[in-house]
């Protein structure tokens, strides 16, 4: 497939499940879509088109939180990102654990350090932050507090 017939299949195939795509540029494209369709439009650019899944990331937009997955067309040199916009105080969404297992680990990251929880994730352990680290408290979130009088934080949390 060309990079034209690959977006335009992205297009037909879930036009009532996206909300914005933005043409970054030849290799890149943004394709925000609705949070309850993420499974069906990863499992399509994954299984159907055969992307590789590259990482996820998420950001905390004040209002909202943001999800990036971000996929990667190598035989047309074509990275494609899914953004899907979770409504505070709401921050879940469906795991893509079950569909690739490179989901697993950056999902448990994102739930540390952001608080959004992963429905259906088959193991959601802490991951990164250490054990004295209080639940509830996330450190990459816009109304994150210092939690331990004693450190000392000068290069960021």
């Amino acid at each position: 497939m060309t990079r034209d017939e690959v977006v335009q299949s992205i297009q037909k195939k879930f036009e009532n499940d996206i909300v914005d795509i933005f043409d970054k540029s030849p290799k890149r494209i943004y394709i925000e879509i609705k949070p309850e369709s993420i499974k069906q439009v990863a499992g399509y650019i994954f299984n159907d088109l055969g992307a590789r899944f590259n990482i996820a990331s998420g950001v905390d937009v004040r209002y909202h939180m943001e999800i990036l997955y971000h996929f990667t067309l190598e035989d047309i040199n074509l990275v494609i990102s899914l953004r899907v916009k979770l409504q505070k105080p709401h921050l879940s969404i469906d795991s893509l654990a079950h569909l690739f297992e490179a989901a697993n680990w950056i999902e448990r990251e994102i739930r540390e350090i952001l608080g959004i929880e992963f429905k259906g994730h088959p193991d959601m352990r802490p991951l990164i932050l250490p054990d004295e680290w209080p639940r509830g408290v996330y450190p990459l979130r816009k109304d994150y507090k210092e939690w331990d009088k004693g450190a000392i934080r000068d290069r960021g949390v």
